[in-house]
């Protein structure tokens, strides 16, 4: 794994159990598919909640989380509800964590409902 891989997939390791303390759970990591991957997917209460995962060293992570990028995550969590029928009829949403490294330390923003669909 080369160090841009490990980083991201330490920031997914981290904001995964940031969601937890937060009282999410999460249901599902790293689902692929050959038009991208949904970072996490979790249950807050009732709610499905679609979480992509932004981390930089520096910038704003949030401004990964374009028009296209957002189509193409609506795109995914559309087939995963496909494939998991149990929670199709649960309440979504679309959730950030979006995260900066300061040394050791991670600053960590959590952007609940951070975009809408037109579901």
């Amino acid at each position: 794994m080369d160090a841009r891989h490990h980083f991201g997939a330490t920031a997914e390791r981290v904001a995964a159990r940031f969601l937890q303390k937060s009282g999410y759970e999460i249901v599902a990591r790293n689902v692929r598919s050959r038009y991208g991957e949904l970072d996490l997917v979790a249950r807050e209460g009732d709610v499905l909640v679609f979480c992509e995962v932004k981390a930089r060293r520096s910038g704003d992570p949030g401004e990964a989380i374009d028009a296209m990028k957002q189509h193409k995550l609506i795109r995914l969590a559309e087939m995963w509800l496909q494939k998991n029928n149990a929670m199709a009829d649960m309440a979504c949403r679309f959730d950030a964590v979006l995260m900066q490294r300061k040394g050791v330390l991670w600053n960590i923003e959590l952007v609940r409902d951070a975009f809408r669909p037109g579901w």
